[in-house]
């Protein structure tokens, strides 16, 4: 498909959605019109419509909207201007011209050509004052309508009947905690319900907040006004007033004073009612999300007497010491950690505690110890599982692989401590030399590692030759709920999860640095990529001009990047709401959630952005981050206004300006118009003159008489090619007039260009 193909498929498509929002403008105009045929402000209405859908027809080169659009504007133009009545065959017929120019404007259901003709001919009768009257236009359209669909019948419905003997209920079982409280068994499909629906309760609650701040200002006013009366009573008592204004300033003391009452007394119903919603909502929440949430232990049941005989069977003697047990997680992470404690318990039996004969040579008592602590920190479930056996033996590990022909014997030599226990997480390796009922299988700590991955958490090994092993896993305490930075990028909000934050600071632009062709920032001790979010999440490029670059740390094990975004919103505690499974895995994002006041925020999944870093690197298509000098050039970009009523000429024009590299504004109407002029600086104006509440004509000589925009330059695109309608435009203050019925891209672009020059200053 070439540009221009591609351009005109993309036109056809907003002429669709502006012929469906015009029709229904149309239609609800036209059945007002059928009750009163003079209703000038419908008249207008349809009329505009109708001309906005001829307009676009034309400009997307459709011939038979032209046509319809154009007979029914002048048949409104006319009852407008009183030279027709509209009897109910006009209404008729304006309507089935509705339904044919949404039918013009639907793919693949486009009416033949004879249609077409056929309502202009009946319009052009419809017009003809000399014309006999119709009794209806519906014998000559009939031809035009689809049949109304079939009714349904309803398919008969089964009754079921009753056993003729009762069946017995079944035995109710009651099952009780340790501190006997009834157990009852609910589904996860409807605790997930519950805590969706309590997290959307505690959001609408919060919605209450800023209408009970506008009425603590009502209440202010309204507190001002009766102290203002009060000051005018004073100052009226050294006037003789008549009997009557005395009488008419005590009924407006009287009645301001019992508004007020009254308003301070509802008021403070609002507050009281609003105080004990949010707390019953944030209640009602805890509650949801505490029904998710379950003791540490119930993810040990057995693993004691697990450990206990696996030594046994092994001829060891192990004990295994638990802190922490009623640390609350979430009952879907309890569910996945189970085989990865499994796995590193089994781990540290096997491979870490020695024989009671081993364990007294080296001055250890004859029972090998692990212990297992669970605790909170920062929003994490932090395990921390420790044995005092002989650690793992790093020469062996080196020999292993060097015989597995996984690194040179000179490179291996070299490998540090850390370097030689990322080995144990590889696939299929191992230290045993032959094969158990419990190791030697390679499968264990790279299992390991997956499981916790999946849960976006992540472990470390530490050892001590001779003194034992420690791994250290952080996992999030809910899969259901995460403490995030919320921050901006592309005017949308996104939510890293504080856990894979190191820091967030601002950087000025001296504390960037180049190197090797990459910019870098000094970060404890070490110079740190910095990359953009806008590239990574793929929005666009802030166009601010701010003085400190706001930069979040992310740290996934030992990769670490500074991530630059626009702005930081704060820290918040979100309830993750998965994304539908039919959108696949969305690239950087992990879930999505609700802030406060309702609006979406997407949660930033940080190994998956990582990842993206890395590949950007590695193909060199990382963007450098705009200096501040670069965001000046940015911002000179000359900023046009287009105002227009009708959304296709207004996309079209806004898509040419855009791709010649001007900075491009919008604006639905003159009144629309005029305000984006009085809050922002424009280098052009270009103006349609047909336009609902302020015309093209009104607004430029607004801007005429305006000190700060009277030297603004002004362009007139309109549909209307007469000389005394060219002279109207110009008379008003327009610098150029461009006919619409002889538009083409150049000839606008050309305009532009001879009005205020290229895109840049």
């Amino acid at each position: 498909m070439t540009p221009e193909q591609m351009r005109d498929a993309s036109l056809l498509e907003l002429f669709s959605l502006e012929a469906e929002a015009q029709t229904q403008v149309l239609s609800a105009g036209l059945l007002a019109l059928e009750r009163d045929p003079t209703q000038a402000a419908h008249l207008e209405s349809c009329m505009r419509a109708a001309h906005s859908l001829k307009g676009a027809a034309r400009i997307v080169g459709v011939d038979a909207g032209v046509s319809v659009a154009h007979v029914m504007e002048d048949c409104l133009v006319s009852a407008q201007e009183s030279r027709l009545y509209l009897r109910p065959e006009h209404i008729d017929a304006l309507l089935q011209g509705t339904d044919l120019l949404m039918r013009i404007a639907t793919p693949n259901n486009n009416p033949a050509p004879a249609d077409i003709e056929a309502y202009v001919a009946l319009m052009g009768r419809l017009l003809d004052p000399m014309a006999v009257p119709m009794a209806s236009a519906a014998p000559v359209m009939a031809e035009l309508q689809l049949e109304a669909p079939a009714t349904k019948i309803a398919d008969p419905v089964t009754v079921i009947e009753a056993p003729a003997e009762p069946v017995p209920a079944p035995k109710k079982t009651k099952r009780t905690t340790e501190n006997g409280e009834r157990v009852l068994r609910v589904t996860a499909e409807r605790l997930n319900s519950l805590l969706d629906l309590s997290s959307k309760s505690l959001v609408e609650t919060l919605r209450l907040k800023p209408h009970l701040a506008t009425m603590q200002r009502l209440k202010r006013i309204q507190s001002n006004s009766l102290r203002a009366l009060e000051n005018l009573n004073v100052h009226l008592k050294e006037h003789a007033l008549s009997l009557e204004a005395q009488e008419a300033l005590e009924d407006a003391r009287r009645l301001l004073a019992q508004s007020q009452q009254m308003l301070v007394e509802k008021n403070a119903e609002l507050d009281e009612f609003a105080w004990q919603a949010s707390q019953r909502a944030q209640v009602l929440y805890d509650t949801a999300l505490a029904c998710r949430m379950r003791p540490f232990a119930d993810v040990l049941s057995g693993q004691a007497r697990m450990v206990r005989d696996l030594g046994r069977s092994l001829g060891k003697q192990v004990r295994l010491e638990i802190e922490g047990e009623k640390t609350q997680v979430d009952r879907d992470v309890l569910e996945k950690l189970e085989a990865p404690l499994t796995h590193l318990l089994r781990n540290a039996v096997d491979h870490g505690i020695e024989t009671p004969q081993q364990r007294l040579l080296a001055g250890k008592p004859e029972e090998g110890l692990i212990h297992l602590r669970a605790s909170h920190q920062a929003g994490l479930l932090v395990l921390e599982l420790s044995d005092d056996g002989h650690g793992v033996d790093l020469e062996k590990v080196r020999r292993s692989i060097i015989e597995r022909q996984l690194s040179p014997a000179e490179t291996a030599a070299q490998l540090s401590e850390e370097e030689l226990l990322t080995f144990l997480f590889l696939p299929g390796f191992s230290l045993r030399d032959s094969v158990t009922e419990v190791s030697g299988r390679g499968v264990g700590l790279d299992a390991v590692q997956h499981m916790v991955r999946q849960l976006r958490g992540a472990v470390v090994l530490e050892q001590t030759a001779g003194e034992g092993s420690r791994f250290h896993l952080e996992v999030p305490l809910t899969l259901s709920v995460v403490r995030s930075l919320v921050v901006e990028v592309g005017d949308e909000a996104y939510a890293f999860p504080l856990a894979h934050i190191e820091r967030m600071c601002d950087l000025d632009s001296a504390d960037i640095v180049q190197v090797e062709g990459r910019q870098h920032f000094w970060y404890e001790g070490r110079h740190v990529g910095l990359v953009a979010a806008s590239q990574l999440l793929q929005r666009p490029a802030s166009q601010g001009n701010q003085q400190t670059l706001k930069v979040v740390v992310i740290r996934e094990r030992e990769a670490i990047y500074g991530v630059a975004v626009e702005r930081f919103i704060g820290e918040r505690t979100l309830v993750v709401l998965p994304l539908d499974e039919r959108l696949g895995k969305v690239q950087d994002i992990s879930a999505g959630a609700l802030l406060d006041d309702g609006s979406v925020v997407l949660i930033v999944d940080v190994e998956d952005m990582l990842r993206s870093v890395d590949k950007l690197l590695n193909t060199g298509r990382l963007e450098r981050i705009a200096r501040h000098s670069n965001q000046a050039v940015e911002a000179a970009r000359k900023r046009i206004l287009v105002v227009d009523d009708s959304l296709t000429v207004r996309e079209l024009q806004r898509k040419l300006l855009l791709n010649r590299g001007y900075d491009v504004a919008v604006a639905v109407d003159g009144m629309d118009g005029w305000n984006a002029l009085r809050s922002e600086d424009f280098d052009l104006l270009i103006t349609d003159i047909d336009m609902p509440r302020m015309d093209g004509i009104e607004l430029v000589s607004l801007l005429r008489r305006d000190n700060r925009l009277q030297s603004l330059p002004v362009m007139v695109v309109s549909y209307k090619d007469r000389e005394e309608d060219r002279r109207r435009g110009l008379d008003a203050g327009a610098d150029y007039y461009l006919a619409k019925a002889s538009f083409h891209d150049d000839a606008l672009l050309d305009a532009v260009v001879e009005l205020i020059g290229g895109a840049r200053a």
